[in-house]
């Protein structure tokens, strides 16, 4: 447990990283340094002109000489400051590189892991096993297409036929309402036709008509 505890965490803070933070603070320090520049050129700009008012021009030409010296300074503290700046985005865009390099890297090596599992040869073999099947598959197919006889064909088509004739036979059903049965009366024509066995014929209302079944 006290190993466990004990153990400096990894930093992951890159060398990288250190150089950019070192860069920036550089550039911030030649930054306060070009602050402090620009104030004393305006400081010295103001004593030479009060010294050209007072007479005393030898004065005023020694201090525009410091002040021009200082800002050849000023100047070559502005390209120190853009090196710097200029490094810091180099630093980082390659940082930027060196991820994307390293994904490729993973990918890569999954890529390769992958091929190694499924080559060309499992491919092609998985390939010829799945056009093997498939031609197998037509081959019976053909095969039960071409078992059934003349004969058998013949009897599909009658048995089709017949089908379709009886849908065209079957009874209408009739549109209009039967009529209503009044309770408590009865007549010959609720009782419908009534067979005559000994005659062959049917006896409905007076009507007699003749059954084509009897004789």
């Amino acid at each position: 447990m006290g190993n466990l505890f004990g153990r400096k965490r990894r930093s992951r803070v890159t060398e990288q990283d250190r150089a950019v933070l070192q860069l920036k603070q550089q550039r911030d320090k030649l930054r306060q340094y070009q602050k402090r520049l620009s104030l004393g050129l305006e400081r010295e700009r103001a004593l030479a002109r009060q010294l050209l008012r007072d007479g005393k021009k030898e004065k005023a030409m020694l201090l525009l000489k410091k002040k021009r010296y200082q800002e050849q300074l000023l100047d070559k503290t502005e390209n120190q400051i853009s090196n710097l700046e200029r490094m810091v985005q180099d630093i980082e865009f390659t940082q930027i590189e060196m991820k994307v390099i390293e994904g490729l890297k993973i990918g890569n090596e999954c890529l390769n892991k992958m091929h190694q599992v499924m080559s060309i040869e499992e491919v092609e073999r998985i390939i010829g096993e799945t056009q093997d099947a498939v031609e197998y598959q037509r081959q019976i197919d053909e095969l039960l297409a071409g078992s059934l006889t003349e004969e058998d064909e013949d009897a599909i088509l009658e048995e089709l036929n017949a089908i379709t004739q009886e849908q065209l036979e079957l009874p209408e059903v009739p549109s209009e309402p039967l009529p209503e049965k009044i309770p408590g009366k009865a007549s010959s024509h609720s009782l419908g036709p009534v067979p005559s066995y000994s005659t062959g014929c049917f006896v409905d209302a007076g009507v007699t008509l003749h059954n084509p079944g009897f004789p």
